[in-house]
């Protein structure tokens, strides 16, 4: 190759590797960015997830089923009455939460929906009861344990049965192990992230405001 037609070649390249940048940047500044490409709390993933149909039983004795989960942003964490330490410091970080998005219209507030996966023990209004004790506006629900499995699978979540020591004697000797994680739901009521712990309460609700502002109709 003679030094002139290295110097074509090089050239050649240069003017391509600035063609390249310039390309970069014209459509860095023109590509929509994603509604949720600066959240920090929850992993989202790449592409929102439909849920299968389900239908939970709510505190007030009313049907939950995948249309009440439309419209707005919504977190789901399940648990059980019992739970000794998971279940109520997440409810009471996710109530802090709650009360930042006081100031946002009814209409389009973030929602956490609270589904106890002991039905044997926990009835409906008893689990709306403890959930409302964190936060007035808490969504809460059961189901039978096969809608249940259900309802977690989809969100990628699991829960057993863990029998005591004297559960031969006494049915009720049991806890429930579970998933500690928040499921993310998006308006149009897919899975579109998780939270994982350690929970920060702040940095939650800023980004579920920033979230609902975002995508707000």
């Amino acid at each position: 190759m003679t030094r002139r037609t290295t110097g074509i070649v090089i050239a050649a390249a240069l003017a391509a590797g600035l063609g390249l940048l310039a390309a970069q940047k014209f459509f860095a500044v023109d590509a929509p960015a994603s509604p949720w490409a600066a959240v920090e709390s929850a992993v989202m993933y790449p592409q929102p997830r439909p849920l299968p149909d389900f239908s939970l039983r709510q505190s007030d004795g009313t049907a939950l089923v995948p249309g009440e989960l439309k419209g707005h942003w919504t977190l789901v964490f399940i648990g059980f009455l019992s739970c000794p330490d998971v279940c109520p410091t997440t409810l009471a970080e996710l109530a802090q939460a709650q009360k930042q998005w006081a100031s946002i219209p009814e209409g389009l507030r973030p929602r956490l929906l609270f589904v106890s996966v002991d039905p044997d023990r926990d009835t409906p209004a008893r689990v709306g009861e403890y959930a409302h004790a964190f936060h007035k506006d808490t969504l809460a629900a059961t189901a039978d344990i096969p809608e249940l499995e259900r309802f977690a699978t989809a969100l990628g979540f699991v829960f057993q049965k863990v029998p005591g020591k004297h559960f031969a004697q006494n049915p009720n000797d049991y806890s429930m192990d579970h998933s500690a994680g928040i499921a993310v739901l998006d308006p149009q009521g897919r899975l579109a992230g998780l939270i994982r712990p350690p929970f920060q309460p702040q940095t939650i609700a800023a980004d579920f405001a920033r979230l609902t502002q975002a995508t707000a109709p």
